[in-house]
């Protein structure tokens, strides 16, 4: 874990940065809010501990500015003049945790410590799996920091402990697959098979024996005996994705199953006791299945005995940054450039899409970024164009739709900063040569930045 420390005073580097190596980190250090900033593109630290008052601005600023690269890393603000009103206000803000001159090495070991296990878990290397949910959860891909996450994992994690029937439903790509997975990982049963079938993809005329298994000459091609897919998860979980899919015999039969738990291979007159546990999963509302007589109304009853909503994306827009730091993480060590984050304008334009395909979509952006991108942060230019020429700013306001001129000035002030930042790094920062090719002045092109809101 890479710590960078900042504060104005010399000696205070010099000590607290030795005192931090001491506990086992990599450090490195800034005076003043300017080159904390340099450090932390350069560097790309883990955790941050950094003085609120320094000779060029407030460690607020610094907080911010981290906020919107990457909400994931912890910034530990500190001060020699602390105040309750003061704490709560830069928790409010989005710190870690705040501290008061003197740092003993007691209280900067234990804030260290957690501090490290909150990126650790925000890296998808959570220590403490099974506890990080009450604030947080990363765990075999399933990210998330949004109440309706922590809602539904906490849930996950009590039908785990049971042999309860789980009924999972959502939007494709939201991730139905990874909470079967979670609960048969949390459950008893962890050490057992976990077999999921998509029943989507099968013609109904070889569902039945791969869920059933036959026997040798029970058909044309039965050459010998195989056990399906239910007796390949003896002791396990079986996940059936896509279930209103099944065709209305097998429905019958896999109800059969769930009130027996027995089965008879096809062609086979012995019946075997099957010990495991359904997880079943639908992209409809199984409601509407059950009214449209695409799914038994007794065989939903069997299914949902603990149902669980998948949120889609748009509605857990909070957890996207997270998201993105654990597809960074999966991707990053298949680029031959070595990839640090995400700009803050890039994450930006993340955060105003709206995600029809979910967090699967999310992943197949930043796997595509990776994939094509020379450089170590994803930018706006990594983006699929739909997410940053054109970004999605929301028609409606306070109730009421937005007026054209201020649409219109939302419009031009985005495409105006992508238009001088892309020209801005095609220079290579030289503002000279970035005026020169935009027609105007060295002056006009500075009035031109602010106006626009670009960082020269």
């Amino acid at each position: 874990m890479k710590v960078l420390l900042v504060d104005d005073q010399i000696e205070i580097l010099e000590d607290k940065s030795k005192m931090i190596q001491e506990l086992g980190y990599e450090c490195v250090v800034a005076d003043n809010l300017k080159k904390a900033y340099k450090k932390l593109y350069d560097e790309f630290p883990d955790i941050i501990l950094t003085d609120l008052k320094l000779p060029d601005g407030e460690g607020i600023s610094l907080l911010q500015k981290v906020r919107e690269m990457d909400e994931s890393i912890p910034v530990i603000l500190i001060t020699g003049y602390a105040t309750t009103q003061s704490a709560v206000e830069c928790m409010q803000k989005g710190a870690y945790d705040y501290l008061e001159k003197p740092l003993l090495l007691a209280q900067l070991k234990s804030v260290l410590q957690r501090a490290s296990d909150h990126r650790k878990c925000n890296q998808g290397h959570c220590p403490h799996a099974n506890t990080c949910h009450t604030s947080e959860y990363c765990m075999d891909g399933i990210v998330g920091k949004s109440q309706v996450m922590l809602k539904l994992i906490q849930k996950v994690c009590h039908v785990s402990q049971t042999d309860a029937t789980v009924l999972i439903y959502g939007e494709s790509g939201t991730g139905k697959e990874l909470i079967a997975k979670a609960i048969h990982t949390l459950s008893k049963r962890k050490d057992k098979p976990f077999i999921p079938v998509d029943c989507s993809t099968l013609p109904t005329n070889l569902m039945e024996s791969e869920l059933f298994g036959y026997e040798r000459g029970a058909f044309t091609g039965a050459t010998c005996r195989k056990a399906g897919v239910i007796e390949a998860a003896q002791g396990g979980s079986l996940f059936l994705d896509e279930v209103t899919e099944l065709d209305p015999h097998l429905q019958t039969k896999l109800l059969r199953f769930l009130q027996e738990r027995q089965i008879r291979r096809v062609g086979g007159h012995e019946t075997i006791a099957i010990d495991l546990r359904i997880i079943a999963a639908t992209n409809d509302n199984p409601q509407n299945a059950v009214r449209q007589k695409r799914l038994r109304e007794d065989l939903y009853y069997r299914l949902n005995v603990v149902p669980l909503e998948m949120p889609p994306l748009r509605e857990r827009k909070q957890d996207i940054p997270l998201l993105v730091r654990h597809f960074i993480n999966k991707y990053a060590p298949t680029s031959s450039y070595e990839i640090a984050g995400i700009t803050p304008e890039a994450m930006q334009c993340l955060k105003r899409h709206e995600w029809p395909g979910n967090v699967r979509e999310l992943q197949n952006v930043i796997e595509q970024a990776i994939s094509l991108m020379t450089h170590q942060m994803i930018d706006t230019s990594d983006l699929p164009e739909e997410l940053y020429l054109f970004p999605n700013l929301e028609i409606q306001q306070s109730g009421s739709a937005k007026k054209y001129k201020d649409f219109k000035e939302i419009y031009f002030k985005h495409a105006g900063r992508q238009y001088f930042e892309n020209l801005l790094k095609r220079c290579h920062g030289n503002i000279s040569e970035t005026a020169r090719l935009a027609g105007v002045s060295r002056r006009t092109i500075y009035r031109l930045f602010e106006d626009f809101g670009v960082n020269s």
